[in-house]
């Protein structure tokens, strides 16, 4: 499995780009929003990539964070969505944006993408819902670094050094936060439902708890 593609941009098309990685070229598609992204012809890029096997086909996705690349995972795995619909959802709402969506219920956010129905859309929602709050608590982190590594050489990985560890509903709590904020939700509102989602179980981790927070600040009635 290929997971991630780093070198120089060969070539860039509507909707794919050519990366040269010491002398071996990769096709690989993107999103119009990943796209918008990506430097020029000559210039250095990495990509997290997905790759999509069929009898008759062999495709590289590309993304630039690991959070996108599970959504078209997830997007892939709704009956009628197949890979081009996920990178016009994706294209058109961005990985938050998706995250946004589908928790909230948005199924006409959704269906704003190009070729997607509304039906479609509603079996997006209904289907990845209870998947979302997992989704937003990855933590994005920066995109995969563009390293130029001339052919021949060989590049050390890091050795990894020990970081403390924050207690889990200390950081449970932050990262909920941080998603409920993305979604829109105001920081009053948002630390409230949290701090009395942990109020009834401590324990909660992170998908947990935002699946939990809300839960608590849907409409009632």
């Amino acid at each position: 499995m290929i997971g991630k593609i780093s070198g120089r941009i060969d070539f860039r098309g509507d909707d794919h780009v050519l990366i040269d990685v010491r002398g071996v070229g990769y096709i690989v598609y993107c999103s119009e929003r990943t796209m918008m992204a990506l430097p020029g012809v000559g210039e250095a890029a990495a990509l997290y990539t997905e790759l999509l096997v069929r009898e008759d086909l062999l495709q590289l996705f590309g993304f630039t964070s690991l959070v996108e690349k599970e959504w078209h995972r997830l997007l892939m795995s709704v009956q009628g969505v197949g890979a081009k619909a996920s990178m016009a959802i994706l294209g058109t709402l961005g990985p938050d944006g998706v995250s946004r969506a589908i928790a909230l219920g948005d199924w006409n956010a959704v269906k704003a993408a190009k070729g997607i129905g509304p039906k479609t859309a509603q079996r997006v929602v209904n289907e990845l819902k209870d998947k979302a709050p997992a989704v937003m608590a990855m933590s994005a982190g920066p995109a995969p670094e563009a390293v130029d590594v001339p052919e021949g050489e060989v590049i050390e990985p890091p050795v990894a050094k020990a970081q403390p560890v924050a207690a889990p509903s200390s950081s449970a709590q932050a990262e909920a936060l941080s998603a409920l904020g993305n979604l829109g939700y105001a920081p009053g509102e948002a630390a409230s439902a949290v701090a009395q989602a942990l109020g009834d179980d401590p324990s909660l981790e992170t998908s947990a708890l935002i699946r939990a927070a809300l839960k608590l600040m849907a409409p009632k009635g």
